[in-house]
């Protein structure tokens, strides 16, 4: 018996039962929940055209600024799809596999800086998390920044832990990586400088005799190395600026300087108070959207939101409270190093929320992406911090586990039937070219904010792409106007005889031949109008 128990409660089987529950959470009927929308489309439809030698050194758009990203999420997620054999599941399962990465990367981090315990912890916290499992089962190149903000930090640290010139490089290549996936990891670079300055500080200050010119030039060749390794790890984006002007690097700074949208803002200490709350309710306890809920209304929704605060604030006094501890014992080897892990937590905590401060539009869940693991082992130090005190501590602490572990696997974002979008629109893009009589075709899309990439992906895949329909400048003589119009309503009601949206304006008068219910939409063929 006794072998049985040391057996199951060994770390590293812990470990594997963690990570194959966080792997069945991510994958399970992946493609039946699959998101497949505009975007999603947008980028298969890219890839395929990079698997049959189209290369591109640009990337998605930003979700603000009308600027690009880099290209590296369309080069990760290429051999998925083609593995697939095309099919948009490959790229989602991708971002699966780097979500059950990040479980692993959680447990190494934590334990580390830590113990295996507060690993553990952290990893099954973050593994059952309903936001985390929702970003963790589609494609969107947002969805992995959790992995390679972790890994970049991890080696930060260990750049300075062991003083290694070519680790700091490397840490300043996964934020060349990291930038090309999200703009947010600007934040990521910020927190990634600012702890380069105190950990050198930190680490000279141990010599004696170091002089102040000495250690401004030891933190100048950091951010030297940590630029070097930035430059070749965003060298595809860069190689297309050159290209073309730094046409995108002059939106970006336009749109951080004069845009108006970043800035000092009126509500600051709201913005940041907000943010801090979210970090843990949103992540941790599972508490709802800010926009679907209000405090106050509902007396159970009420203590939700103070025992949230209550155990975000707890959670960063514990990680202060270690941090002043080992600060009374600096000089000391194990204390050096103690100093150098909870400041990378602290600041990646303070300057991660503080800079949402300066920001004046919508804060989205995903936008915390770069600090996902955060919360998780800020939880876990102190769950472990309280279970190794008192009985009764221990209880509540133990309580406080299993109470987060109901409440995030009662939100499990596969609880409800699934809608099974990909097939769905498989299905209405396959009805398209049947009504077309396999005759050229003009399509277009009439919907209340989605755009037709997901609908013209499977188009392309059965090589029968629709004729666009090109302006008079360019085309004087209408050859891409053909002699059919399928249109595709994903609003009820709709009326496309004389919608103003390009495609359907473009074809001229025409008048309506066919008219389908197809899946959850309306597919209509028009002709040109003919006079009686």
């Amino acid at each position: 018996m006794q072998k049985l128990k040391t057996f199951v409660l060994n770390p590293n089987i812990l470990l594997i039962l963690i990570i194959a529950l966080a792997s069945f959470l991510r994958l399970y009927r992946i493609q039946d929940y699959l998101t497949f929308l505009g975007d999603e489309g947008r980028d298969v439809l890219v890839v395929y055209n990079i698997l049959h030698g189209k290369l591109t050194l640009l990337g998605p758009t930003a979700s603000v600024g009308g600027f690009f990203l880099g290209p590296i999420y369309y080069y990760f997620i290429a051999p998925f799809l083609l593995v697939f054999n095309y099919n948009p599941v490959g790229p989602a399962v991708m971002v699966a596999l780097f979500g059950i990465a990040t479980v692993y990367l959680i447990y190494k981090f934590a334990g580390e800086i830590f113990n295996s315990r507060v690993g553990l912890i952290s990893a099954l916290l973050y593994s059952i998390s309903p936001v985390v499992i929702a970003y963790s089962r589609s494609s969107w190149n947002p969805n992995v920044m959790p992995f390679f903000s972790l890994l970049t930090l991890l080696i930060l640290y260990k750049a300075f832990q062991k003083d290694k010139v070519w680790l700091i490089i490397l840490c300043g290549l996964l934020l060349g990586i990291t930038m090309q996936l999200h703009y947010l990891a600007t934040f990521l670079a910020v927190i990634i400088f600012t702890y380069a300055f105190f950990a050198r500080i930190l680490l000279v200050s141990f010599v004696q005799g170091v002089s102040l010119l000495k250690m401004i030039e030891k933190i100048l060749k950091d951010y030297f190395f940590i630029i070097l390794g930035f430059i070749v790890g965003w060298s595809p984006f860069l190689a297309f600026e050159l290209r073309h002007g730094f046409s995108n690097i002059r939106s970006i700074i336009k749109f951080i300087f004069t845009s108006g949208d970043t800035g000092l803002v009126n509500n600051f200490i709201g913005n940041i108070s907000n943010v801090f709350f979210r970090l843990f309710a949103r992540l941790i306890t599972n508490f709802p959207p800010p926009e679907q809920v209000a405090i106050g209304t509902h007396p159970n929704t009420t203590v939700w939101y103070y025992l949230t605060l209550f155990l975000a604030i707890v959670s960063v006094s514990v990680l202060l409270y270690k941090f002043a501890k080992v600060s009374k014992g600096l000089g000391k080897i194990k204390e050096n190093v103690k100093l150098y892990q909870f400041l990378l937590l602290i600041i990646w905590l303070v300057v991660g929320i503080g800079l949402f401060g300066f920001y004046k539009k919508p804060i989205y869940d995903y936008y915390f992406g770069f600090m996902f693991p955060l919360p998780f082992i800020l939880v876990g130090n102190t769950l472990d911090f309280f279970m190794r005190k008192n009985a009764l501590l221990k209880i509540v602490s133990v309580a406080v586990f299993l109470s987060l572990i109901l409440i995030n696997l009662s939100g499990v974002p596969f609880r409800y039937q699934p809608n099974r979008q990909l097939d769905q629109v498989k299905k209405i893009s396959e009805s398209v070219l049947e009504k077309s009589d396999e005759k050229p075709f003009n399509f277009a899309l009439i919907t209340g904010g989605n755009s037709d990439h997901a609908y013209r992906y499977f188009f392309t895949l059965e090589t029968k792409s629709p004729v666009i329909i090109q302006n008079s400048q360019v085309d004087p003589q209408r050859k891409s106007v053909t002699d059919q119009l399928l249109i595709v309503c994903e609003i009820n009601p709709c009326s496309p005889l004389g919608h103003p949206l390009w495609e359907v304006a473009g074809f001229g008068r025409a008048e309506i031949v066919g008219e389908w219910d197809v899946s959850v939409v309306k597919v209509y063929k028009l002709v040109h109008y003919k006079e009686k």
